[in-house]
């Protein structure tokens, strides 16, 4: 007796797409909540090229007095102390990014919104992008001379004096098998944050952010340093921060502890995928085999936006 089939592949089988679409992860975007107007902002936002026109801000660096005074009756006139000056120069410029579907029996033909899907993709990529540009400005990444993955702007390295690394290595290439990331150097890099200064050279002193009264640094490790710090053995690593891990009270509430790994010594930190490789000295390539784990204070960084500041997202039919 013959029987009717269907075989898989018979042009009348029907086939059913799923509406849901599978989409691949992003990693958290630090960037938006360390952003801030204020003096204590991570991140400052210069507002100034919103409304007016231009390309271009120059913002004053106004470093504190030095001078040991006059005593008593002693002559004023002809002691006085130069103020001293430095300054950042930001010049933003247009950046955008687009996707191009085929038109309406191209979206017809699938059972997913492909404009929708394209303005998701667009607003991660955004988010992405600003993510990355922020870490290769503050690790100082000048392996990466793309402008546009470094917020339109090239990348300054970080002078020799601000730099610690482990077991005395002087480059990013001679670190090897056992300078892995400990609480020490979160020790040193704080220490020398807060003895830097522009009479002995070093620069200016890295101000704290202050939060609730409390004067706080904020560090940002790769998630291989993070891995290094809890899988030490040695005594005091990750212990230490679990013992300071934030607990309540309105501190914790503030931004810059949203998603903290802990508190150490004063410096809450922060694991961050996207913490770039060290440079190479002499080719000025990227350095695998090691990370910049980034120490920040008060105006660590500064961002602008011409315009109202809004990201064009442009999806074409």
């Amino acid at each position: 007796m013959a029987k009717t089939v269907f075989g898989v592949n018979h042009t009348l089988s029907n086939s059913v797409w799923s509406k849901l679409l599978a989409k691949e992860a992003i990693r958290k975007t630090w960037v938006g909540k360390f952003i801030g107007t204020g003096e204590d902002a991570l991140i400052m936002e210069k507002v100034d090229l919103k409304k007016a026109a231009g390309d271009n801000i120059t913002c004053g660096l106004n470093l504190q007095l030095e001078q040991d005074g006059v005593l008593g009756d002693d002559t004023l006139e002809g002691n006085e102390e130069a103020l001293v000056f430095f300054n950042e120069n930001i010049t933003i410029n247009q950046l955008r990014l687009a996707v191009r579907i085929g038109g309406r029996m191209t979206e017809k033909r699938v059972p997913y919104s492909l404009r929708k899907v394209a303005r998701d993709r667009l607003a991660n990529a955004w988010a992405a992008r600003m993510d990355e540009s922020f870490f290769n400005q503050i690790c100082g990444n000048t392996a990466q001379t793309n402008t546009r993955r470094t917020g339109n702007i090239v990348t300054t390295a970080p002078t020799s004096n601000r730099i610690q690394r482990p077991n005395s290595r002087t480059t990013d290439q001679t670190l090897v098998a056992g300078d892995e990331f400990t609480l020490e150097l979160v020790d040193f890099a704080k220490e020398l944050a807060m003895t830097v200064s522009t009479a002995a050279g070093t620069g200016p002193l890295l101000r704290p952010v202050m939060v609730d009264g409390n004067e706080m640094y904020v560090m940002f490790l790769h998630d291989f340093q993070v891995t290094d710090m809890r899988t030490s053995t040695s005594v005091g690593q990750w212990l230490d921060i679990q013992r300071a891990a934030l607990s309540g009270g309105d501190v914790s509430k503030n931004p810059i502890f949203t998603g903290a790994l802990g508190v150490y010594n004063g410096v809450v930190l922060h694991n961050a995928a996207r913490i770039t490789t060290g440079v190479h000295s002499s080719t000025g390539v990227a350095e695998a085999n090691s990370r910049r784990a980034v120490l920040c204070g008060a105006q660590a960084a500064l961002i602008a936006y011409g315009g109202d500041g809004a990201k064009r997202l442009q999806c074409y039919r």
